[in-house]
């Protein structure tokens, strides 16, 4: 299979060789959009109430990172789960309040997963990314689908959109990296200007690896004697995965259109945890996501806009456990998804705007697992939104409701009716300029069960009601330009905040071994404070610096029930105190960069006992990459060396995570 792969890419690369010889849109209805020498340009503006946290450009070249869950970890106020390796499964958490709380969006539309919630991250390369964003709360712009009003917090990924100079029509860029644990990566980009109107863009790429790395495995007994200390290698962790994605984008008279195919093709082992010395596990996984979407954005006048969005996805999954030890497992997983959206805004006033969305989703779920219900969900969600805008004080109001009903193959129904979802923002402006902001707001989330917590068998819940958080947050920002100097950019943002998450959704046993049931058991109380400075220092005429750092203080407690033994400990992997730093210097074609992240201590089950505790780790990573040119083909070539010092550390307890690593490449763009 890895052969055939290879050997298509090479064939695809071949094709897209022979064939070569304005500001993109943000999902913001206030910005332009530019294919070729045609601009869309709207007069009306609608402001993001709340700032948002970015990286984007130059900041995701320089960072070690090469999926999207990589950048996610200098994010302030987000939790990584990750089980190590280049295949490890990795998810995102926001302040707390779990990973199902977390909306991510690709180019404007949500991923979804109705059978467990999670979303892989790692599936996602930067090769073609341009930004991500994430917004704390919401993304607090009123011109959006109903159903991004429900989220906690929203992650946004943009992909790179086509722009082409005054007598360019073709765009080629091709990547090849090697590194530590037998790890290829190949990709390569395709951009083409069809007509002045009219641009299209294919992206491929490729990954294998061994999955193989060193670990020290390390125990102690509860009296503190060493049970284990030896050194091993991972295994079972080989992966290969293939990506791909085309897009066609248009403009016409105030509007724009978008169409997107992707699709993703891999077979990973599952090394499993490392438990009482067993190093081997017979997990294996194969998926094939495949999804297509379109959007449509015209504006008709300068008072009114609609956008249309459309996707359908469908991710099959093959999972099979062969250990002895445990039950023999061999079982696929169909997923399918039908998302429509409309969203309509109305400049009432010239300060003063309001929208009204809805959204429709179909969600169903097959396998061949025995006495499964094959359960499908119908999901309507209605929001109404209002901002009130001026020089230097914004307000946004927002209402959502959302009606879900779930069949079986039993017949079985149950309507979740969710209460309203009221969300409200406000920004203003003190010192009467935009140097320093004082925003804050207030908000109700909710997140529905997933099919694995109602359906599974044996384990589902068919009773269960929706997890809903309260959301308080007040913050400032400071930020200032500067001409002259050796300072000439100067950022600093802190939030401070108080989320309570109720009828959280907990795994319980029923009584007999092995068994266990979903129940809303949890209440959580958050309280948190997130701080971010960034920074851009000219040092000499060719030399510039940037540097950007984040700490998060989390305090989150569980307070369900006061007869527990772990009543207000901290829940489990969240650290109290985390942060990271970034460090770039540009001189000339070179560029150095340092990356630092730091995670404290934390504890792995609900009673924070010394037998739970999980030391803080921190890792060093250091990149350096050189530019060049080659006629009219630019070049870099890039080496990287991550956990300089070689830490052994877990992010997730038994998932041992690699000591010192490299990586090397070479990018080339024409």
């Amino acid at each position: 299979m890895k052969k055939t792969l290879c050997l298509g890419f090479v064939c695809l690369l071949c094709f897209v060789s022979s064939v070569a010889g304005g500001q993109t849109e943000r999902n913001r209805f206030d910005s332009i959009q530019s294919v070729g020498e045609v601009i869309v340009l709207s007069r009306l503006t609608f402001r993001e109430v709340i700032p948002s946290h970015s990286l984007k450009g130059k900041q995701l070249q320089r960072l070690n990172s090469h999926s999207v869950a990589d950048a996610l970890r200098y994010f302030a106020g987000l939790q990584l789960k990750d089980y190590g390796g280049v295949g490890g499964i990795k998810t995102a958490n926001i302040r707390s309040m779990g990973t199902n709380h977390l909306g991510i969006f690709y180019d404007g539309i949500e991923l979804g997963n109705a059978q467990n919630g999670q979303v892989d991250l790692g599936q996602f390369s930067l090769d073609n990314v341009e930004e991500i964003t994430l917004y704390n709360g919401q993304k607090s712009a009123i011109f959006q689908p109903a159903s991004e009003f429900g989220n906690a917090g929203s992650v946004y990924i943009r992909t790179r959109r086509p722009r082409f100079a005054v007598g360019e029509r073709t765009h080629l860029r091709f990547k090849t990296m090697y590194g530590s644990s037998d790890m290829v990566r190949l990709s390569a980009l395709w951009e083409q200007k069809i007509s002045d109107a009219v641009s299209s863009s294919v992206s491929v790429g490729f990954l294998s690896s061994s999955g193989k790395y060193d670990f020290r495995y390390r125990r102690l007994t509860p009296d503190g004697t060493v049970a284990y200390d030896t050194t091993a290698t991972r295994s079972n962790g080989d992966i290969w995965a293939l990506r791909a994605e085309a897009n066609i984008n248009g403009v016409f008279g105030q509007g724009a259109w978008n169409f997107k195919a992707y699709t993703y093709n891999s077979g990973r082992g599952i090394p499993g945890a490392i438990v009482n010395n067993v190093w081997r596990r017979g997990e294996h996984q194969w998926d094939h996501n495949t999804f297509a979407q379109a959007s449509v954005q015209k504006s008709i006048g300068n008072v009114f806009s609609t956008r249309l969005l459309a996707k359908y996805a469908y991710y099959n999954t093959h999972y099979i456990n062969r250990d002895t030890t445990k039950m023999i497992i061999d079982n696929r997983y169909r997923q399918q998804e039908l998302y429509i959206s409309s969203s309509n805004v109305f400049e009432i006033l010239p300060s003063w705007s309001a929208s009204a969305a809805y959204d429709f989703r179909w969600n169903k779920l097959d396998s061949d697992m025995r006495q499964f219900v094959h359960p499908h969900r119908f999901t309507n969600a209605v929001s109404i939104a209002t901002a009130y805008n001026r020089p230097l004080f914004n307000i946004q109001g927002s209402l959502l409701a959302t009606w879900v009903k779930d069949h079986t193959r039993r017949m079985v129904s149950r309507t979740h009716r969710t209460t309203l979802i009221p969300a409200v923002f406000a920004n203003v402006f003190p010192l009467g300029n935009k140097t320093l902001s004082v925003r804050a707001y207030a908000k109700r989330s909710f997140r529905m069960p997933t099919f694995n917590d109602l359906f599974y068998t044996d384990i589902g819940n068919a009773d269960l009601k929706p997890e809903s958080a309260l959301q308080y947050n007040i913050g400032l920002v400071f930020e200032r330009h500067f001409e002259k100097g050796l300072f000439r950019h100067v950022r600093w943002q802190t939030d401070a905040y108080y989320n309570s998450v109720h009828d959280k959704i907990v795994a319980y046993p029923k009584g007999q071994q092995f068994r266990w049931t979903m129940l809303n058991l949890g209440r959580v109380h958050i309280k948190g404070i997130d701080i971010e400075g960034e920074t851009t220092v000219k040092v000499i005429p060719d030399m510039m610096l940037t540097a950007r750092v984040q700490y998060t203080y989390q305090d989150a407690r569980d307070v369900t029930d006061a007869g527990d033994t772990y009543y207000r400990d901290q829940i489990p992997y969240i650290p109290w105190h985390s942060g990271s730093a970034i460090v770039g210097i540009a001189y000339r074609n070179w560029t150095l960069n340092y990356s630092f992240i730091y995670a404290g201590k934390r504890y792995n089950q609900q009673e924070n006992t010394r037998y739970n505790y999980m030391q803080p780790w921190y890792t060093n990573d250091l990149s350096a990459s050189y530019a060049f040119r080659i006629g009219t083909a630019n070049c870099r070539l890039n080496a990287e060396i991550n956990n300089i010092l070689s830490q052994d550390y877990e992010v997730i307890l038994n998932y041992p995570m690699p000591k010192i690593n490299f990586r090397m490449g070479a990018t080339v763009e024409i």
